[in-house]
């Protein structure tokens, strides 16, 4: 090696560390790397997942809600016996991972009730942030858990997004910087690891990426200043992961068909490369429509492969899950992914296989405990916002024999990537606690007119209303319910409880309060807040 140039000797050490890695990793075990399952089953680990972390050496699997969990015990035995056939297999821990947001998308109902990210953006508290990221992750690795797809640093700057919304911490970038930083400190403080998602921001789409691609129309300094800077701030507090987005941005990659998840320009290039990221690539889930389904995925998990995606959130059937292990492997052989890129991927996965840890790290009883349900109250209360009082009804100082009319939509999925059709608003009860005449009104999501002249009849008889609105603003129907009631001339107090843009809808409203979220810990700090026992702490995190 005496006398070769510098560059030659490096080619020289780059082929001679590839040779070595030839000869200690197999090809099965490089293209098992890149595969985070799933399954159905809460009870048991199916035949063919435990196949798949014997013979193809998976990295891990996704648990789902609606799949997998329903409880915290039962999810704790199911990691427990995930991770047992791995170290039975000989393998390192397995990446199990979960959507535990907090708000809008939970994975685990059983939890302790966080309002989620808009809540924590109206508190304006990186110290809140932190605390929560701890909390949710202290009660994650509980459960075995290791993973959390969180925290969403997208900048919700278009009103009509209808995937992200309370996901956001607002549309402030700076705001968003600060909180997903302190966010993913306190999540990797616990011991497991954050995602930084999506990647390079799914905040001002006008459509969903379950369903189809959305485009985002920003030229490169746009994104600059508006997209990037939170995932700046994830990468330089350490976040372990990196979620793409399903969302072409023609002004990075040229084109307005092609998915950030598959474009090299956008992670090898920005994320990597002016980024400096060097923790692992994730997919946002690959059964999701702005991704070819049916036998184009075979092409759009080679690319993505070679864009850079270092783990495929696989979410098919299992028929499907094993195929792709099969159309990897051939993509290598014939020299369509490079072998070089695939060990350089699988040792990232296996850096954070042997970060994350393979047991549960705390006793079940740190789930929903006193001291998480008390930073949940406080996100609460510190979040829950007037946004105007021309009335000058609040506080509500209602006479005992007055009816209170509490009117509130039933919740439902507004998108697939929400829980919140698990949800019971517990604000009849919260207001109870405090006025025992309440007459509850509850009405379906998009009310029928029977249901609007019913409600409008039996408010019509009290001499206060209390109307909760989720989304009102892209549901007409709540908007007419509204207007209705507020024909009655009784004295009505609205409340959005999902996005606070309701109030575009019926600007006319003359008290309007918001709190970002359909927990239980929102619920009673708007019962507080309403009835004068704190005030309204709460700063918009969004333009109205």
């Amino acid at each position: 090696m005496f006398g070769k140039p510098a560059g030659e000797r490096q080619l020289w050490h780059r082929a001679e560390r590839l040779e070595r890695a030839r000869r200690t990793m197999e090809l099965n075990e490089a293209i098992g790397q890149k595969l985070l399952l799933s399954f159905e089953g809460t009870d048991s680990v199916p035949s063919e997942i435990v196949e798949s972390i014997r013979q193809r050496k998976m990295a891990g699997v996704t648990l789902f809600r609606s799949r997998n969990i329903l409880n915290p015990a039962q999810v704790r035995r199911l990691t427990e016996m995930l991770q047992a056939e791995a170290r039975e297999a000989g393998a390192l821990p397995l990446l199990v991972a979960a959507d535990q947001e907090g708000g809008q998308l939970m994975a685990v109902g059983d939890a302790t009730p966080f309002p989620g990210n808009m809540a924590l953006g109206a508190a304006r508290s990186e110290k809140l942030a932190r605390e929560t990221g701890r909390a949710i992750a202290t009660e994650l690795a509980a459960m075995g858990i290791n993973v959390n797809y969180a925290p969403v640093c997208d900048v919700n700057s278009n009103p009509e997004n209808p995937v992200i919304g309370i996901r956001s911490f607002g549309d402030d970038p700076v705001l968003a910087s600060r909180l997903c930083a302190a966010m993913i400190e306190g999540i990797q403080s616990a011991g497991v690891a954050a995602t930084a998602k999506h990647f390079p921001g799914h905040g001002d789409t006008s459509s969903d990426s379950h369903m189809g691609l959305p485009v985002v129309h920003h030229d490169r300094e746009t994104s600059e200043k508006v997209d990037l800077p939170p995932f700046r701030a994830a990468v330089r507090s350490g976040a372990r992961l990196v979620m793409t987005a399903h969302v072409a941005y023609p002004a990075l990659t040229g084109r307005d068909d092609l998915p950030a998840t598959l474009s090299p320009e956008i992670l090898k290039g920005i994320l990597r490369s002016e980024m400096d990221f060097r923790g692992v690539v994730v997919s946002d889930a690959m059964n999701m429509h702005a991704i070819a389904q049916g036998e184009p995925l075979w092409v759009d998990l080679v690319t993505a492969a070679t864009a850079g995606i270092d783990l495929l959130l696989m979410a098919h059937e299992l028929p499907v899950q094993a195929a792709a292990h099969t159309v990897l492997t051939q993509a290598v052989r014939r020299g369509l992914i490079p072998w070089d890129e695939i060990l350089d991927s699988a040792r990232r996965v296996q850096e954070l296989r042997q970060w994350v840890p393979g047991v549960p790290r705390s006793p079940l009883d740190v789930v929903r405990s006193n001291a998480h349900m008390e930073i949940a109250r406080r996100t609460a209360e510190q979040s829950v916002t007037l946004v105007k009082d021309d009335a000058g009804l609040v506080p509500l100082r209602p006479d005992p024999n007055d009816c209170i009319a509490l009117v509130v939509p039933r919740p439902q999925n507004l998108t697939p990537a929400d829980t919140s059709s698990y949800e019971k608003v517990a604000l009849a009860d919260a207001i109870r606690r405090r006025h025992p005449k309440v007459e509850e009104i509850s009405v379906s999501f998009a009310l029928t007119d029977t249901e609007i002249a019913g409600a409008k009849q039996r408010t019509k008889k009290c001499d206060l209303a209390i109307v909760g609105t989720i989304n009102a603003f892209v549901e007409p129907r709540q908007v007419t319910l509204v207007k209705a009631l507020l024909s009655t001339k009784t004295p009505a107090v609205v409340a959005a409880l999902r996005l606070p843009y309701d109030l575009r809808a019926f600007p006319e409203v003359p008290t309007y309060v918001c709190t970002y979220s359909l927990q239980e810990s929102a619920m009673e700090a708007l019962a507080e807040a309403l009835f004068g026992e704190i005030r309204f702490q709460g700063h918009l995190p969004v333009s109205l």
